[in-house]
């Protein structure tokens, strides 16, 4: 089949950390060569890595721009001839960053964004192993057409639905709806069954300064923070109880700002779908679709907010949207 070409992009995070006299905690320092040094096994693999070192940042200081511009960066080297790209980064926005990725790629190459629970300072890091792992996933043709995906601790996850499930655990990235799609052993991609269909939303942004709110439903809440976060946004996703519940409270500020803007109807549970039709009661999914919001469907309320930050910084009008979202979120 011949040696594969696997363009490496490094974003910085906790993978690419050293301590730091000054602080004396750790900082993002490592290059992207740097990393790829810490693992001797890539060179035992019939792989061509095309290193980029893209930025240096902890991931929850990345933005939009940033991603943007990572997107124009893996669609060139895809163009280049690359047959898959891996992007390390922190793990802090890993789900949110693999998603976003997902969405505004519609090639077959893979994109395997990893990065580490553990900095190179500490025993055990498993940062090289998930580099490596990376690696052969991106190059690996069971893959294909699977487009971003997150791999650690050998665990190959869909951009759709992994989540980060805990705060330290080596083994922190869970699909909770789903499980995994696959791992790797042996040097090898195994796939636990076929890929699934995707729907992507690749296309010019004419309106790159959209601000897209969250807002999460709460125990005793008035609405009142939740009126004024509306007013401030160009759309809003709100992360409701259960299957789309809300307090009463929230019926009429919400019944006016999707009037003037997109609001999406996610849950803050993380897992399973917002209903549309099983509940009547005021505040109710039900309710809250007749009055003009848009259901969420499957997707968890962080990745209902990126999919309305695309479609927004689009132009996609509301029907549009509500279209997406039936697509995207089934």
């Amino acid at each position: 089949m011949g040696t594969k070409a696997v363009a490496i992009l490094s974003l910085g995070g906790t993978i690419a950390m050293t301590a730091d006299p000054a602080t004396g905690g750790v900082v993002p320092a490592l290059s992207a060569h740097d990393l790829l040094a810490a693992v001797p096994a890539l060179q035992g693999l019939d792989v061509e890595l095309r290193v980029h070192d893209f930025r240096r940042l902890p991931s929850a200081s990345l933005g939009f721009d940033d991603l943007s511009a990572l997107a124009d960066a893996l669609a060139e080297a895809f163009r280049s001839g690359c047959d898959g790209a891996v992007v390390t980064q922190g793990t802090d926005t890993i789900e949110e960053t693999a998603y976003l990725l997902d969405l505004l790629h519609p090639g077959e190459q893979p994109i395997v964004v990893t990065g580490a629970m553990r900095n190179p300072t500490l025993p055990g890091a498993d940062g090289p192993a998930n580099i490596h792992a990376a690696v052969i996933a991106a190059a690996a043709p069971e893959l294909r057409g699977a487009g971003a995906v997150v791999v650690l601790g050998e665990e190959i996850h869909a951009a759709r639905t992994v989540r980060k499930s805990h705060t330290t655990s080596p083994a922190a990235f869970t699909s909770p709806a789903t499980g995994p799609l696959g791992r790797l052993y042996e040097g090898r991609v195994h796939l636990h069954g076929p890929l699934a269909a995707r729907t992507t939303f690749a296309g010019p942004t004419i309106r790159a300064a959209a601000r897209v709110g969250l807002y999460t439903a709460t125990l005793g809440d008035d609405g009142a923070l939740l009126a004024a976060m509306a007013e401030a946004c160009d759309g809003l996703v709100v992360a409701a109880f259960g299957v789309g519940h809300v307090p009463e409270g929230f019926v009429a500020v919400l019944e006016r700002a999707a009037a003037r803007i997109p609001v999406v109807l996610a849950s803050r549970i993380g897992n399973g779908p917002v209903l549309e039709g099983t509940y009547g009661f005021a505040g109710s999914e039900k309710d809250l679709l007749a009055r003009g919001l848009i259901r969420g469907g499957h997707l968890d309320a962080y990745k209902a907010r990126l999919l309305l930050h695309v479609l927004l910084g689009q132009g996609r009008n509301r029907d549009e949207t509500a279209a997406a979202f039936a697509l995207a979120a089934h």
